[in-house]
């Protein structure tokens, strides 16, 4: 299992490093669905994990100069507290709930995917609509959904930023990664105590998806962004279809 631990996280790595984020939504269902982890421990794993890799990406982005420290400081602050609230209350959440939550979540990340390659494709700017209390809603939103189900939420973080906050695509997605690293580490407070963690294994994994940041930055100049994403998209698809099958009987199917 181990090895297999590895081989993920490495992939897990080169989709961040390749995508600029999204690829650690992945990191819970590989702890459940492929290493065979509990769904609470597998949560409550995933926000170190999320959180480092995070914080290596957001560092590099920030000495490229593409990173919004007022700004991410602001939309950040507003998330940790729904994350850390959430985090507490998840103890008493059914972890079906969670992973049905999550694979809806999922399935909203390969929908704004799906929506970034073909803005891509159509080489549209953003429209930029400046609205303060809004964009720190979303920051809640994202929060309470890191602190329940363990994901950091780019998905949302970056359009949220560029539409709501006037930033650039470039810069949206470093200050995306700060405010991730923020969110889960007070999503990981708010569960402390939950779950045992075995460190060793989160340091390891956290450690090789790191490696797989860089390994993916340099492989990004052989493929087409929009081919990826859409690829990407196909395959969380496929996993939230996945998580919201096994979960059915939750949403009123036998």
């Amino acid at each position: 299992m181990f090895i297999a631990a590895l081989g993920f996280a490495l992939v897990i790595g080169i989709l961040l490093g390749m995508l600029g984020g999204g690829g650690s939504i992945l990191t819970v269902p590989v702890l459940i669905y492929a290493l065979g982890f509990d769904p609470k421990l597998a949560i409550a794993m995933s926000l170190p994990i999320v959180g480092f890799t995070s914080a290596i990406g957001a560092w590099r982005h920030w000495r490229a100069g593409n990173v919004n420290v007022r700004q991410a400081l602001l939309f950040g602050i507003v998330a940790m507290t729904g994350a850390y609230v959430a985090g507490r209350a998840s103890r008493g959440i059914d972890p079906r709930i969670q992973l049905a939550i999550l694979g809806v979540a999922m399935t909203g990340a390969a929908i704004s995917m799906l929506h970034s390659a073909s803005n891509d494709a159509a080489a549209r700017p953003a429209e930029t609509k400046r609205s303060p209390w809004f964009l720190y809603g979303v920051g809640l939103a994202v929060g309470v959904l890191t602190g329940v189900v363990g994901v950091g939420g780019g998905f949302l973080i970056v359009p949220a930023l560029v539409v709501l906050g006037g930033i650039p695509m470039r810069q949206a997605v470093g200050t995306s990664l700060m405010v991730i690293a923020m969110n889960c580490a007070a999503g990981f407070a708010g569960q402390a105590g939950h779950q045992p963690i075995d460190w060793r294994f989160v340091a390891t994994f956290s450690v090789v998806a790191t490696g797989g940041i860089v390994s993916g930055a340099m492989l990004l100049t052989y493929i087409r962004q929009q081919t990826l994403k859409r690829a990407f998209a196909v395959l969380l698809l496929m996993i939230a279809a996945l998580i919201l099958w096994q979960n059915r009987s939750l949403l009123g199917f036998s």
